[in-house]
């Protein structure tokens, strides 16, 4: 749990973090800013019909880069949780995201982090490596 928190607290303090996938044999990156800790697992929130969730159901892996200071750079798989709560949970955290995804949450996807290898370094070395 405590690697998790780590992780969650640096690219909740950068604020926006760059979430890469791939398309076919092309990387994909885009600026994100919704994260949540949920149940002690790492959450992303992609809008629903974007390319993002297409692009993890065809290939889960991808990789979360951030910088606020320190340097954050996470591998993992992204694993799809389409439980209500959590969808709850992120329109609580972030109210402001009501509008687009709705009341409760429905035009947002949820994905979790599994399997995960984070590395927190500067530009010249490596502070540390956190798996969960």
């Amino acid at each position: 749990m405590e690697s998790v928190q780590k992780v969650y607290d640096l690219i909740n303090e950068a604020g926006v973090f760059y979430l890469a996938t791939v398309e076919g044999d092309q990387p994909r990156v885009r600026v994100y800013g919704a994260s949540l800790l949920y149940d002690g697992k790492f959450y992303i929130m992609a809008m629903a019909g974007t390319n993002a969730p297409k692009q993890l159901a065809a290939n889960p892996k991808a990789e979360i880069c951030t910088m606020k200071g320190k340097i954050l750079r996470m591998s993992c798989t992204f694993v799809e949780d389409p439980r209500p709560e959590v969808k709850q949970a992120m329109v609580d955290k972030m109210p402001h995201l009501k509008g687009a995804l709705g009341e409760h949450g429905e035009g947002a996807l949820m994905f979790y982090a599994k399997d995960a290898t984070a590395t927190i370094s500067t530009m010249t070395e490596t502070l540390e490596t956190l798996t969960f």
